[in-house]
């Protein structure tokens, strides 16, 4: 049950950090800080109960920060057609790499 919370944690990052977009430049939409905010408190709030149901916590952060990123970055480059080079590619490879290393190297 510990990383089911933890994927609701990393959607709901996911969705915060993507309409920070519609908050920046010289028009930005009031809703999108209401999602911004709603969404970081709900992902706050799941990794929390992710930690309490006893997944570790470097383990989760981990996970929750490395999946964050490579998402945010595939949006960026699919939907606002943001570039993304090979050694961005592979330096989003290496982060998974890393976080997997993380989890298959804990104490089980």
């Amino acid at each position: 049950m510990g990383y089911l919370f933890l994927a609701l944690a990393i959607v709901t990052e996911v969705i915060a950090t993507t309409f920070l977009k519609f908050t920046a430049g010289d028009n930005p939409k009031w809703w999108a800080y209401v999602i911004v905010v709603v969404g970081y408190l709900a992902s706050f709030t799941a990794l929390s109960q992710s930690l309490s149901r006893g997944v570790p916590l470097g383990i989760a952060y981990a996970i929750w920060s490395a999946i964050g990123v490579v998402c945010i970055v595939l949006v960026s480059w699919i939907f606002f057609k943001e570039s993304l080079t090979w050694m961005q590619i592979v330096g989003l490879v290496l982060v998974i790499g890393g976080v997997g290393l993380l989890e298959l190297g804990g104490k089980h």
